[in-house]
């Protein structure tokens, strides 16, 4: 049973893209170069998100970081001795970081660098909400404030969101989903847990137009639509495989199909091109004008990270990420049940 709730999104700044300076080959080699050796004075290991710039995923896996989805993101930390760890990525990234591992140093290039879904789920008004129904278990999402985390039950990430949603309503509980409606209407369905939903959205996924996509279809009759479940619930109808980031990657790997239209954020595709080069990949429309036009599908928080002000914040060790303690002496118990049920399922 699906409930729904009047609440009205709340207001988000969506800040204007980055405009970084174009750098030369010879200046980037230099600054790459320059940025690894800091990473070594500093005994700091590099975690990226798919999102980040392929110049930012590339260095993280040549110097023996991680680049993954948030849930990996989340495990590696965990798993390194380094006393930094310097996170390419949106804010709520870096604070579970600190999270689950409050005795090492967490940076980031620009503290600034938010998402919607969190600016749109605000702490106070969110347990006000929650405190309304005390029956219900509070499941959010990852994208989320290190206080809206302290308030949940449980911490899911989008993919093991549905695991998690399925396991709470075989037994039977009620639970409040916040922030990413689309994402939770579409684990509703899966599943067909009662949930209640808090009304929010990220600005990315939320601009992805079904007739449009439509129309690409139509010009690539055998392309795999391969749709983030942040998406618009008409865009995921049309989609060939729904999944996380990863899920994603691995469809594009493991599909026989040679062109895959893809919503979600453009940044995904340096991996996908770098483990599948022969395949053409097309953006989803963000736009109705029709089926040739172009995908603007990034994230402008993502694109406050770039080499430059990673550079800077190794030289001078600001932009360091705290959490207050009571907060994470909460928010660390909804985040690990995440970490602990995934490895359950691995098992």
């Amino acid at each position: 049973m699906t409930q729904s709730t009047a609440l009205k999104p709340h207001p988000v700044i969506v800040p204007p893209h980055p405009q970084w300076p174009v750098l030369s080959s010879d200046e980037k080699s230099a600054m790459k170069a320059r940025i690894k050796t800091l990473l070594k004075q500093r005994n700091a290991v590099l975690v990226a998100h798919y999102y980040t710039s392929g110049d930012l995923q590339e260095l993280a896996e040549e110097t023996g970081g991680c680049v993954s989805d948030s849930l990996e993101m989340a495990r590696f930390g965990t798993e390194q001795s380094a006393e930094t760890l310097v996170v390419c990525g949106v804010r709520f990234m870096g604070e579970t970081a600190k999270i689950l591992n409050p005795e090492k140093q967490v940076l980031m290039p620009d503290l600034n660098a938010t998402c919607s879904l969190d600016e749109g789920c605000p702490a106070e008004e969110f347990t006000r909400f929650c405190d309304q129904h005390p029956d219900h278990t509070v499941v959010v999402y990852a994208n989320t404030s290190a206080k809206v985390k302290a308030r949940a039950d449980w911490v899911v990430t989008s993919g093991i969101a549905l695991p998690i949603i399925k396991h709470l309503a075989e037994r039977g509980e009620k639970i409040i989903w916040a922030p990413d409606k689309h994402l939770g209407r579409y684990v509703q369905k899966q599943t067909g847990a009662d949930m209640l939903f808090w009304n929010g959205s990220c600005v990315v996924h939320e601009e992805f137009k079904s007739v449009a996509l439509e129309r690409i279809r139509r010009l690539h009759p055998d392309a795999a639509v391969l749709v983030h479940p942040e998406s618009p619930e008409e865009v995921i109808a049309q989609a060939d495989v729904v999944g996380s980031t990863t899920a994603l990657i691995k469809a594009v790997t493991d599909m026989d199909n040679q062109t895959f239209i893809v919503a979600t954020d453009g940044g995904i595709f340096h991996k996908m091109k770098q483990l599948a080069p022969g395949k053409k990949l097309i953006e989803a429309p963000t736009a109705g004008e029709g089926a040739t036009c172009e995908s603007c599908a990034h994230c402008p928080w993502m694109g406050m990270n770039a080499l430059q002000n990673l550079e800077q914040v190794l030289l001078t060790g600001n932009n360091e990420i705290h959490i207050d303690p009571e907060i994470r002496e909460q928010a660390v118990k909804s985040i690990q049940k995440m970490l602990d049920f995934s490895s359950s399922q691995k098992k």
